[in-house]
C-alpha cells in the first residue's frame, strides 16, 4: 500500500482517502446563539406599577382597603365565589354589565388578554398582569415606570377604564369618574406606603 498526495494505491486501484485522513481533522461546526425570546412580556410589580393597580381598583370601587376581596367583586359590588375563571355573570343596574374583578374586566377583553398572555385562571396575579398588559398596550407604561401618574396617563387609560377621567375631566364612556387630582393623590399615598420595606423584611 502506497501513499501518495492523500491517494492510497491498492494493487491496481487508487482510491481517494476520506478528507479526515487526507486533510486533517474536519473543523467542528461553530455554535450560532440564537437570539432568547421572552415567552411573555415582562411585568414585574414594581411600587410605581403597584400604586397604579392600587389607583385603578379605588376608581374602579373595588379597593376595599386593599383586600384581596376587591379581585372578586363583579358588577354591581357582589363577590363572585371563585376566581378559576372570569364569572361573565351578567347584572342589571344603571347599566347592564359582566365586569368582574379588581380592574372590571369584562369577559371579551378578559378572554382576549388571556390567550395572549396565557394566562389559565383569574386569580390576583393574572389580573394583575393583565391589567399592567393593558396599560402597556395603551402606551403609556414607560411613562408611568418613569414618571409615576399624571394627568397625560390618566388621559390615555381613560379609554381602558371608564372611571378615570380623559383630558377634559370626563369620562370617554359618560360614567362617573373620580377626578385627576384626587387620583393623582391616592397615587402618590399609594407611592409612598409600597415603597416602605415590608414589615417582615
Amino acid at each position: 500500500m502506497i501513499k501518495a498526495a492523500g491517494l492510497t494505491a491498492v494493487g491496481l486501484t487508487v482510491v481517494a482517502e476520506p478528507p479526515s485522513l487526507a486533510l486533517g481533522p474536519i473543523p467542528q461546526p461553530v455554535a450560532i446563539a440564537k437570539p432568547a425570546v421572552a415567552s411573555r412580556p415582562p411585568y414585574a410589580i414594581t411600587p410605581e406599577r403597584r400604586a397604579l393597580l392600587d389607583t385603578i381598583r379605588y376608581a374602579e370601587g373595588t379597593w376595599r382597603g386593599g383586600r384581596p376581596e376587591g379581585y372578586r367583586v363583579i358588577y354591581g359590588g357582589s363577590l363572585c365565589s371563585s376566581l378559576r375563571r372570569h364569572p361573565e355573570q351578567f347584572v342589571h343596574r344603571h347599566y347592564t354589565s359582566a365586569a368582574a374583578g379588581a380592574y372590571q374586566f369584562l369577559p371579551s377583553t378578559w378572554k382576549a388578554v388571556a390567550k395572549t398572555l396565557k394566562l389559565t385562571n383569574f386569580e390576583a396575579p393574572s389580573q394583575d398582569m393583565a391589567a399592567l398588559y393593558l396599560v402597556q398596550r395603551r402606551g403609556v407604561l414607560g411613562n408611568l415606570d418613569r414618571h409615576g401618574l399624571n394627568a397625560t396617563t390618566l388621559a390615555a387609560l381613560a379609554k381602558e377604564w371608564a372611571s378615570l377621567p380623559n383630558r377634559r375631566g370626563a369620562s370617554h364612556y359618560g360614567q362617573p369618574v373620580k377626578s385627576s387630582k384626587e387620583l393623582i393623590s391616592f397615587y402618590n399615598a399609594s407611592l409612598v406606603r409600597n415603597r416602605q420595606p415590608s414589615q417582615g423584611a
